[in-house]
């Protein structure tokens, strides 16, 4: 638990130094992204155990870095991905009985997902530009106080087992006191953020944020506890300590952000 609170310290930390720079240089939240989704990327290949697969893993590793970057470069994300695509199925063709199809599929769908999920938080701080790093900030962190909520509620609460199969400890009176705690908090931010700066937050952006990114959350969880499951391992990684690796932190976000996307195009969650 004491790891667990100060790693997530350092995260936010880690957080509030990208707000920090935004206005200065604001590529740094590209390179944040970046480095998250090669990292995740990599913990992955390490999971599967395809390390020594160099014609998987270093197309895979550039193109998670790259599209992060393509709105900075004015690059089409498409571009780059159709080009991945390409040498990644060219290399196959000659290490074919070297692959497996769960091994390529794996690595090929999720550089596909990654940092096209995790490259959706620009998008978010672009749209809205007076808000917008705000915006993003909300993005992470909804899917983090969904996640602490539930933990935390269903390590005093909870009794029926959301499911089993994939995740023991998670029940359903953590998933709904995630959802209450995260609509409650993220309101709150936004009364806070009202007080401190000249904007005018919408509530309504707030709780359906609130709700949906708890739900999709634990779709995210689950689905990456499939993949550890399907590879014997616990963690993706210690990278995190009391978390795990970039992935076992960054899960429901990958699912989160984009959600929030579009429901920032409908409902801009602030305006100066």
């Amino acid at each position: 638990m004491k790891q667990r609170i100060i790693s997530g310290a350092v995260i936010v930390l880690f957080a509030a130094a990208i707000v920090l720079f935004n206005q200065s240089f604001p590529v740094a939240l590209n390179i944040a992204i970046a480095l998250i989704s090669g990292c995740a990327i990599w913990e992955l290949i390490a999971a599967l155990g395809i390390q020594k697969k160099l014609f998987l893993v270093w197309p895979s590793l550039a193109a998670a870095v790259v599209i992060p970057f393509t709105s900075y470069m004015g690059c089409d994300a498409g571009l780059i991905l159709y080009i991945y695509t390409l040498i990644l199925f060219c290399g196959l063709l000659f290490h074919h009985k070297e692959v497996t199809f769960r091994e390529l599929g794996m690595i090929y769908s999720m550089t596909l997902l990654i940092p096209a999920a995790l490259g959706s938080l620009v998008g978010i701080r672009d749209q809205n530009p007076a808000c917008g790093i705000f915006t993003v900030m909300i993005a992470v962190f909804a899917a983090w106080i969904a996640d602490a909520g539930a933990y935390f509620v269903g390590s005093f609460f909870g009794k029926t087992k959301l499911c089993p199969e994939i995740s023991p400890k998670k029940t359903v009176e953590g998933a709904i006191g995630g959802m209450v705690v995260n609509m409650l908090v993220l309101v709150l931010i936004g009364w806070i953020y009202e007080l401190l700066f000249p904007a005018d937050v919408n509530y309504i952006s707030m709780l359906l944020i609130g709700f949906g990114s708890s739900v999709i959350s634990i779709l995210g969880d689950l689905s990456f506890s499939l993949i550890k499951r399907s590879c014997n391992i616990k963690d993706f990684g210690q990278v995190i300590p009391g978390h795990g690796g970039i992935l076992d932190r960054f899960d429901s976000v990958i699912f989160v952000s984009p959600l929030i996307y579009y429901i920032c195009l409908w409902l801009p969650l602030a305006v100066k």
